[in-house]
């Protein structure tokens, strides 16, 4: 609280202390006078202001040597006096500049800094800026004369040196603070006053003399040691662009200011520091400055504090706002900034990045601005000249420094690069550079060597499968595919930004420009292919407007019938028979009969693009693999030309969903995988529900392709893999075409039987895999009684088992025809109930029509019979594969398949026998699928034809197991063995086979459970021994305990002899231990 308000009263309280000081210079004096001062009004200070500057300003002017301490205290109390009131006299601030310019000079070499404490240093710097904030109105303009030019000069060279080389941050960071604060910039919340542009143009007219100082000064601290702290570099650059954009403003220095006056200097040396801002001076400052920016961009970009990064953001945005005339060659670096950081880490950089990417895009496209946009076309044509060069030899940092910078100018081209592509060279260059940056790497030999065989057929083909893992037949979940590998990036960000370019493109673009360009690029040589496909793929999906990032909207969408138009020439040319059906394996072609080396009418009007897919001496891995990626990339163009359309692909689905289910089929697994994503990608386009109701609703179409292709398989060589593909997706609704198209499947297969035989087979065992699924067998009601019997019959009474015997004992007697001593009134009247047909009931016999799914199957079973004698050991085994579900689908159809096993007996007998050990592995699986279907009826022709040669096998197999190392586990014979062993329990249960044979079983069976036998081996046999006592407890005992006794039995009364049993007594061998636990588990 003021106590001295009036000047009066403060005149007679600080006149003594103001004599005192100029009598007696000292800290305590001053600091006397500071104290004193704090109790006098605004106002009233204002009044005395003169007054009281006097002794201070006296004791600077002193001659002589001061104490550092006195003045601090005296500049301390000045800067104390100045920001409290106004200064008014134009001399006073001239003074009042220069004295304190004085403080910081070196009194032996002037103009330079003087070796002082860093507290004097920044009592002196705030004193400028005090002075400076408390020049009254126009006052301060007085400064920015000409004659004041010297002492501006000496002032900015001393902050400058303060900045770049003080060790004091909070030093540095005011003295850059001084400095904007000198160019009438200061960022202070306080109010300024602000001047007209004749009053900036004097500031910029004093500050063209020092730019180069001021500039190459901050320069240096921001390229400097990053410890300075990132509040040094973020004013530093303040500084620079402030200046710079005071001195090169594009109204500072257009040409309604070239022909002004030059003010009157007296000084011949004075005149030489006044600049005249004239065109070549503006041209040769902004050429110097261009060196200096990219210098300054480069380091702060990299910069480690988000801070800076963001103050060079300002930076960019200040120029390209006031300078963009004046520095318009710095214009391609500028923009080469704001696009490298928009993708920074931060979120406050990257949100101002868009916000000033936004800004200078409706500047250069809504204000028509074509110095933009000539400076962004030529960037663009530079950078995509160099971006080959540049992806080849810079890391994937520079890599995606250098894509962002492409996208960044795409982006604020916007509708206006349809300028840049129309031009025959841009695009071209543009082109090629994204041809040779997307080339894929196609040395991994894991892609062709990966096959969907045994982990993924198979399952479709079980008929017991669970849809766990096959979520995506009953649903859309998509399953996973390959990560595309590029030969110059590895990173997914890189690829990323190539995706939004070339979307970018398509969104922007003339679209039917940019697809028949990258169409005849397609067209023009396989090297270019995949690139070029992947190109389009993005295009359309940029067109559409889906996943692509803009600053502003295009100026006309394109229309529905557009992209409709455009999609399907697309996909016309992705099925073509040179584009969809590629060599991915020599194998799988010469199994579906097409050589490598066959020609087709392509070589003749594709020049050597089919030489190059079905040459022999080009057939290597890398062909294959650029084969497979290809039909890939084009598997996934089409789900997303899917999306393009939505509802509207549908109509698409007549030339596009065949090629996909055909693929789907494909052995080579990232092919299938790819297809598969793409069926999902049209069933969600088109609005199914599931992938079935997607085949279901388009099942006509198919059965008719299907149809028509059979009668030519030579041609269509892969039209089995659309009928397999087409089985294991739908469910019983499609059985009416499927019964329409079998006799059609079964006659390709009497017509092509040596080309095709296996390839159709395949196609049958999808067709019986989807029969067993979609009409699962059931239980027969006899197997349940008789397992119901075996539980049940430890709690058979003894009045049953009497009840039992005397039924038996009638009927017997009745058999033989001893009806003596059958009660005649009884037999009387149960026989004929018993023994006479009952006429009424009777009726001709007429034979049933058999549903549609069991006559398939007979006529697919008759030929397979005809067939499982072929000389093919893979056909054998197709076939054998068919029988098997053949048999399951029949199980509960006695009447049908007991006449079609007695036909199959033969043929099957000799499978077993006499051939190949897998295919007498895969034989027996479908002898334990017959036993379990037809059960007694095979009870003899096992007994009599199968189960000496199986137990003679297994008895020499087993010597040389039993001697055989860990390697012998991996062999056919082994796989074989188990085979056996695991079945012969199972034919035991199933044909309830007599004691003699039961007696067979079990001493062939004995030697494996022999410790010196492989594990699984042993444990196979211990599973027919558990067979074996359900059947004949008593006899299997025996057996065991004869080989190994663990227990004595003592006879419970004297008169009964001891037993005696070969296996008692024996030591521990190397049965001991598997016959004492089943003999323990039998208990």
């Amino acid at each position: 609280m003021a106590i001295f308000d009036t000047p009066k009263e403060a005149f007679g309280a600080l006149r003594p202390i103001c004599v005192q000081i100029t009598k007696e210079q000292t800290v305590n004096n001053v600091q006397c006078l500071q104290s004193q001062l704090q109790k006098v009004g605004d106002a009233a200070l204002q009044e005395l202001q003169e007054y009281v500057l006097f002794p201070l300003r006296f004791s600077l002017r002193t001659p002589g040597l001061k104490q550092e301490r006195f003045v601090q205290s005296v500049v301390e109390c000045i800067n104390f006096i100045i920001s409290r009131t106004c200064v008014r006299n134009k001399q006073q601030l001239y003074d009042l500049f220069s004295e304190l310019s004085l403080c910081l000079s070196s009194p032996g070499n002037h103009g330079k800094l003087a070796i002082i404490s860093e507290e004097l240093k920044m009592a002196v710097v705030q004193g400028f800026i005090a002075l400076l904030h408390s020049a009254y109105g126009d006052i301060l303009l007085n400064l920015y004369q000409p004659d004041m030019l010297p002492t501006q000069g000496f002032v900015i060279s001393l902050l400058l040196d303060m900045a770049e080389h003080e060790k004091s941050r909070q030093l540095r960071v005011l003295a850059l603070k001084c400095l904007l604060v000198l160019i009438l910039q200061c960022d202070c919340p306080e109010s300024h006053c602000s001047f007209d542009n004749n009053g900036l143009l004097q500031v910029g007219d004093s500050f063209a003399s020092f730019l180069p100082g001021i500039t190459l000064g901050m320069t240096r601290i921001i390229s400097g040691d990053i410890n300075q702290g990132h509040l040094v570099a973020t004013y530093a650059i303040k500084v620079w662009y402030k200046v710079v954009g005071l001195v090169m403003a594009n109204d500072q220095v257009s040409e309604n200011h070239h022909d002004k006056k030059i003010p009157f200097v007296e000084e011949r040396k004075l005149a030489e520091l006044v600049i005249c801002r004239k065109p070549e001076w503006v041209k040769n400052t902004a050429s110097k400055l261009d060196v200096l920016l990219q210098k300054l961009c480069s380091c702060a970009a990299g910069n480690p504090h988000w801070k800076v990064r963001l103050e060079l953001i300002e930076l960019v945005c200040h120029l390209l706002s006031y300078c963009n005339k004046s520095l318009k060659q710095s214009i391609s670096h500028l923009l080469e900034v704001l696009v490298g950081l928009v993708g920074d880490e931060r979120p406050e950089v990257q949100t101002r990045c868009s916000q000033v990417l936004t800004s200078v895009s409706e500047q250069c496209v809504m204000c028509k601005n074509k110095d933009f946009t000539d400076v962004l076309s030529e960037s663009l044509h530079a950078l995509t000249t160099a971006l080959p060069r540049l992806m080849r030899t810079l890391d994937d940092h520079g890599k995606l420094k250098s894509l962002g910078l492409l996208l960044g100018y795409l982006k604020l081209l916007g509708h206006k690069v349809n300028v840049v592509l129309n031009s025959t060279v841009h695009l071209e260059r543009l082109s090629k550079a994204l041809m040779q940056i997307l080339e894929l790497d196609v040395t991994d030999v894991r892609i062709v060597e990966e096959r969907r065989l045994n982990s993924e057929a198979e399952d479709l083909q079980n008929p017991t499968y669970s849809l766990s893992g096959w979520d995506h037949l009953r649903t859309r979940c998509k399953p996973t595919t390959q990560k595309k590998y590029f030969k110059y990036f590895t990173e997914e960000c890189i690829f990323a930004l190539l995706q939004q370019i070339c979307r970018l493109l398509g969104y922007y673009g003339n679209l039917y420009l940019l697809v028949d360009h990258f169409m005849n690029l397609y067209q023009e040589s396989v090297v270019y292919r995949k690139q070029a496909a992947i190109v389009i793929n993005e295009l359309l999906l940029g067109a559409a407007g889906l996943d692509v990032e803009v600053l502003h909207e295009r100026e006309t969408p394109i229309s529905i019938d557009d992209l409709t138009g455009t999609v399907t020439s697309i996909i016309e040319e992705y099925t073509s028979t040179a584009n969809w059906h590629l060599v991915t394996s020599i194998e799988l072609e010469h199994e579906t009969g097409l050589s490598p080396n066959q020609p087709n009418i392509q070589d003749f009007t594709r020049g050597s693009h089919s030489s190059y897919l079905y040459s022999s001496q080009s057939l290597t891995v890398h062909t294959m693999n650029s084969n497979i990626w290809q039909i890939c990339i084009q598997l996934e163009g089409i789900g997303y030309f899917a999306h393009v359309l939505n509802k509207e692909a549908r109509l698409l689905l007549m030339i596009s969903l065949y090629p996909v289910i055909e693929k789907v089929g494909a052995e080579t697994l990232l092919v299938s995988q790819m297809a598969t994503r793409t069926l999902v990608d049209l069933c969600q386009a088109c609005g199914y529900d599931s992938l079935q109701e997607l085949i279901n609703q388009n099942s006509d179409y198919l059965v008719n392709t299907i149809s028509l292709n059979l009668r030519s398989l030579t041609q269509h060589p892969h039209t089995p893999h659309v009928i397999s593909v087409m089985f294991s997706y739908s469910d019983a609704s499609l059985l009416p075409l499927v019964d329409d198209m079998v006799p059609d499947v079964l006659l390709s297969l009497d017509h092509y039987y040596n080309e095709k035989a296996q390839l159709i087979f395949a196609v049958l065992h999808s067709l019986m895999s989807a029969l067993a699924r979609w009409f699962p067998p059931k239980d027969p009601i006899l197997k349940k009684e008789k397992s119901k019997d075996k539980v049940c019959r430890s709690d058979i009474t003894a009045e049953e088992i009497q009840c039992f015997f005397q039924k038996y004992q009638k009927q017997k007697h009745l058999a033989e025809g001893d009806i003596d001593d059958i009660d005649l009134d009884i037999t009387e009247g149960e026989i004929p109930d018993q023994l006479e047909p009952d006429i009424s009931s009777y009726q001709p016999n007429v034979e049933k029509e058999l549903p549609a799914h069991i006559q398939i199957v007979k006529d697919v079973m008759e030929r397979c019979i005809h067939l499982l004698s072929d000389k093919s050991i893979k056909l054998r085994l197709k076939v054998l594969d068919v029988l098997e579900l053949c048999v399951v689908v029949l199980q509960n159809h006695v009447n049908e398949l007991l006449p079609m096993v007695h036909r199959l007996w033969s043929p099957l007998v000799q499978r077993l026998t006499s051939d190949d050990p897998l295919v007498v592995l895969r034989a027996f699986k479908v002898l334990c699928k017959l036993a379990d279907a037809s059960g007694d009826f095979l009870r003899s022709r096992v007994s009599k034809d199968i189960l000496p040669k199986v137990t003679k096998s297994l008895v020499s197999q087993g010597l040389v197991s039993a001697k055989a190392g860990p390697i012998y586990r991996h062999t056919l014979s082994y796989k074989l063995q188990l085979a056996e062993l695991q079945g012969l329990g199972k034919l035991c249960e199933k044909l309830d086979l007599g004691e003699t044979d039961l007696v067979m079983v079990a001493s062939t069976c004995l030697p494996y459970l022999s410790s010196r036998q492989p594990l699984k081996l042993q444990d196979a046999a211990c599973s027919v021994f558990h067979l074996l006592n359900e059947a004949d407890p008593d006899a299997t005992w025996l057996t065991l305990s004869e080989v190994y006794c663990p227990d004595a039995y003592n006879p419970p009364h004297p008169s009964l002899s001891s037993i005696q049993l070969t296996g008692m007594g024996k030591q521990r061998n190397a049965f001991t231990d598997n016959v004492s636990r089943l003999l323990k588990e039998f208990e």
